[in-house]
């Protein structure tokens, strides 16, 4: 079977090169959260109220014994994408502050009105996605507040950033990751090395992403074209609460802080990834399953009337792997099916 994929030899060789170090030791504070070396603390990014109401994002920040990179950890930009948001909130507690170096920051859940009215893929205050309008307003909607608080406080206080999705409740999607590649070859390979650290073993090539700063649209994007190598990461399936994809998180979490020489350990790389250099978007009802590989022409979905009725079909442009596809019958104009 063809397809549009292909294993990138001698990546894991690139694990060998070592991390830059830039963060002194010392008090580490993101919005109330305030943590002495040593010490872990909690708070919140406070978001003024503006042309509709205030909120307020959760973060920890955990400041470690010894000099070390700044961390950036981002989960829960879409509240129903549970796995991710779950996996940072069981950090939070694995997580001792005497066995790191450098400082960690948590931010487990960003889009609380979407978490709490179990929205998917956007805020329900303003009907816009937490993660398409980076790097945000200071007098825009509460989305776009937020995201500029998170744009100054997390990302213009980090060295790395890893951004946590899944599949929400619409989304039955199989673990994969993306590289963003920037066109800065220091950066670009340090963030390789981050994709490759964390260990999923499917992973997307993107070259195709807003290259204004001040136009970023994704966060990932924002804290690249900030000089933050970044990392965006995607497990957990149809909202479900997978104690398997929930472990595949965390542990790609640690074998990053491994490889950053942020707490102790050997660094267990992925052998043979499988790189996508490239995606498709498909707008029909999907029959094909997460993870399987398929044939160009091969038939993925179809659109039914409200009598069962086919009345349209959609086929695979290329061949390739099926990243996620859609959780639940219903679907608008313009939805991603697969």
């Amino acid at each position: 079977m063809a397809r549009s994929i292909f294993h990138h030899a001698g990546a894991v060789l690139l694990l060998l090169l070592a991390a830059p170090v830039t963060y002194a030791q010392q008090r580490f504070e993101v919005g109330t959260a305030v943590a002495e070396p040593g010490k872990k603390a909690t708070g919140f990014i406070e978001v003024p109220r503006g042309v509709d109401a205030g909120s307020r994002i959760p973060v920890v920040v955990i400041s470690g014994v010894k000099p070390g990179p700044v961390l950036a950890l981002v989960a829960g930009s879409h509240g129903t994408e549970y796995a991710s948001i779950i996996a940072l909130e069981k950090l939070i507690t694995a997580l001792d502050p005497a066995g790191i170096s450098g400082a960690v920051i948590i931010v487990p859940l960003v889009n609380l009105p979407s978490f709490e009215e179990k929205v998917v893929h956007v805020n329900p205050v303003d009907g816009k996605s937490n993660n398409r309008f980076y790097p945000g307003k200071a007098d825009g909607t509460q989305t776009e507040r937020a995201l500029w608080a998170i744009t100054k406080q997390i990302v213009e206080k980090c060295d790395y950033l890893i951004d946590y999705h899944g599949g929400d409740l619409d989304e039955n999607l199989r673990p994969y990751r993306y590289w963003l590649q920037t066109g800065n070859t220091n950066q670009d390979r340090t963030a390789q090395e981050t994709v490759l650290a964390f260990g999923l073993d499917h992973i997307v090539i993107v070259t195709d992403w807003p290259k204004d700063p001040e136009a970023a649209k994704y966060l990932h994007n924002t804290a690249a074209l900030r000089g933050k190598p970044t990392l965006t990461v995607e497990a957990g399936h149809a909202g479900t609460v997978d104690p398997d994809e929930i472990a595949l998180l965390l542990n790609g979490t640690f074998n990053v802080m491994r490889y950053l020489k942020m707490v102790d350990g050997k660094v267990v790389p992925i052998e043979h990834p499988v790189w996508i250099p490239r995606r498709n978007l498909l707008s029909t009802g999907p029959v094909v399953q997460r993870g399987s590989y398929e044939e160009a022409g091969m038939r993925l979905g179809y659109v039914t009337d409200y009598f069962g009725r086919t009345v349209q079909d959609a086929h695979a442009p290329v061949a390739g792997v099926v990243l996620y596809n859609c959780a639940v019958p219903s679907m608008k104009k313009g939805d991603s099916a697969a």
